[in-house]
């Protein structure tokens, strides 16, 4: 009977530490979620052995405009300032990231011509090309004047996809600052955009977040942020400062930050948005 007793004892702590063991060597693997905001926008996060990895393995295609742009000409810029093992182009040739800018037909981004055609443009790309496996858009000014239901819209057509294409990772993006705040519709928006994202384990790229603070972790969202940079300082309903130019101004160019085309905004902006996507494609790389 005794022996019968520690057999028992034994055999339960035995499927006790299993399991145990077992969700702790396979945490990764418990949530697909990969949240790129500020918070991973800074080069002092950048791995050089994940960057490789990332190198190795991720086939990108990116359809955007030009607010989109920022992320690809901060990217470029990048290589200026850090060197070649931040290049990338359309094939991965010479040993760059292969990230296919702009290569789709019959939409521009996830607004244009309208709120579904990149879903189409998707499709078709992606029966043509076999080797993607990433999926990144981006808004233009659009998410400002959704409502709840064209933004459900994009959900639903990212889920489709995602369930149609189960050896592709699909990046959701938000929209732009416009200067509403946090009362605004965009911001809304945006929220439901990250709600969906948080609950559901996704993949998101966070576009407005990383304008709505400086590289030193000061907010600027509920003072009116805009794409720009631009914020309201004094609370007066005007904006009259610049975050992101300031930052430059008080900082040394080529050692804390670097000059490249941010459209619509400036060049700190880009180098954010840049930092971002690097550790957010490192991010994905690990979970392949």
């Amino acid at each position: 009977m005794l022996y019968r007793f520690f057999s028992i004892v034994f055999l339960s702590l035995s499927i006790i530490i299993f399991q145990s063991c077992d969700k702790l060597e396979g945490i990764e693997d418990f949530t697909g979620k990969i949240i790129s905001d500020h918070t991973a926008a800074k080069f002092s996060l950048l791995n050089s052995s994940k960057i490789e990895a990332a190198k190795a393995k991720l086939h990108i295609a990116y359809g955007h405009t030009s607010h989109g742009s920022q992320i690809t000409t901060g990217m470029s810029g990048l290589v200026n300032f850090k060197g070649s093992q931040f290049a990338y182009n359309n094939g991965g040739s010479n040993g760059a990231l292969d990230l296919r800018d702009t290569p789709f037909s019959g939409a521009s981004d996830l607004g244009n011509p309208n709120r579904t055609a990149w879903e189409t443009a998707t499709r078709n790309y992606l029966a043509n090309h076999t080797e993607i496996n990433v999926i990144m858009w981006s808004w233009c000014g659009q998410v400002s004047g959704a409502s709840e239901q064209d933004i459900n819209t994009y959900l639903t057509l990212m889920s489709n996809l995602e369930k149609d294409f189960p050896k592709v990772k699909f990046v959701y993006m938000t929209g732009h600052l416009d200067g509403s705040g946090l009362t605004g519709n965009l911001h809304l928006r945006n929220e439901q955009i990250r709600n969906f994202c948080n609950t559901n384990n996704k993949i998101l790229f966070d576009f407005a977040d990383i304008e709505s603070y400086d590289p030193d972790g000061n907010y600027y969202l509920d003072k009116a942020a805009n794409d720009e940079c631009n914020y309201d300082s004094d609370g007066n309903g005007s904006r009259d400062k610049n975050w992101a130019t300031i930052w430059q101004n008080s900082h040394t160019q080529d050692v804390d930050w670097y000059n490249c085309g941010a459209a619509h905004s400036q060049p700190i902006n880009a180098n954010m948005k840049a930092y971002a996507a690097w550790n957010l494609f490192c991010a994905i790389a690990e979970k392949m």
